[in-house]
């Protein structure tokens, strides 16, 4: 979902190019999470870099009451008109977002840590996050590995298309790694169908960082959290050396 910078042109079609998203079972293995770590079934959730707040709405049709958090105006702005009732949209950077109070879980979907270049700002957010969080609250997020940075985005191009009644999205996406600095370039260009047939063209630059296991339990631990499970997917499969993604569950230790 949305990071800190980038996504004010592909806000508006982010869902469509995302479609193959399991939001619903990806929503049930957080309820197993809380099921398995947290003593009571938390009331109040954080959904960190909400985004479109597709997972939002999800949780929240589950009864939770939910907090969604994003540093894209364009991003919210999709969240909100695609339903906000009962929940608590704020346009906050991650790096420095405030809360009224505690919450008992916090969420963070697509590896917008990743998104987090320094590991002096991964570091401000677990803080954060952990501050907000009630005593032995829950932190579930998720980050691509290594092996996707090298294997799957390294220098490779891509091309994400979707056609409905509103016409035809097409993005070109291009990828520079840098196994040195553990960055890798996302190049975008969108191009949407008008109602004459013409299409529009918008650019758009991301980046992601790459951060090893030890890094994020290092800096977990130094902001307070237990890291209590590392998975491979929603049905709590290990991970191996072809991973391409984990889901951590941590705990605010306070």
């Amino acid at each position: 979902m949305s990071g800190c910078e980038g996504y004010d042109a592909i806000a508006r079609v982010y869902d469509k190019l995302n479609a193959e998203l399991d939001y619903e079972a990806w929503a049930d293995f957080f309820e197993r999470c809380f099921e398995k770590y947290l003593e009571k079934r938390p009331e109040l959730v954080l959904d960190l870099a909400c985004g479109t707040g597709r997972m939002t709405r999800t949780l929240a049709a589950r009864g939770y009451d939910m907090i969604g958090v994003d540093g894209s105006y364009s991003m919210l702005n999709e969240a909100y008109m695609q339903g906000a009732e009962g929940i608590l949209y704020l346009l906050q950077d991650m790096r420095s977002f405030e809360l009224y109070g505690t919450v008992g879980a916090v969420v963070c979907c697509l590896d917008s840590i990743n998104y987090l270049l320094d590991e002096k700002d991964v570091r401000k957010v677990f803080s954060l996050v952990h501050n907000y969080l009630d005593p032995d609250g829950l932190f579930i997020f998720d980050v691509n590995t290594p092996y996707k940075f090298e294997n799957t985005y390294g220098n490779e191009a891509y091309i994400l298309e979707d056609e409905d009644d509103g016409g035809a999205v097409f993005c070109g996406w291009q990828n520079e790694y840098d196994r040195e600095s553990g960055i890798c370039e996302f190049y975008l260009s969108l191009f949407e169908e008008n109602g004459d047939g013409t299409y529009s063209r918008s650019d758009e630059h991301q980046r992601e960082r790459c951060y090893d296991y030890e890094t994020i339990c290092r800096l977990l631990s130094d902001c307070g959290f237990e890291v209590i499970g590392r998975y491979a997917g929603y049905g709590f499969e290990t991970p191996d050396e072809n991973t391409e993604r984990w889901y951590i569950a941590a705990k605010a230790k306070k």
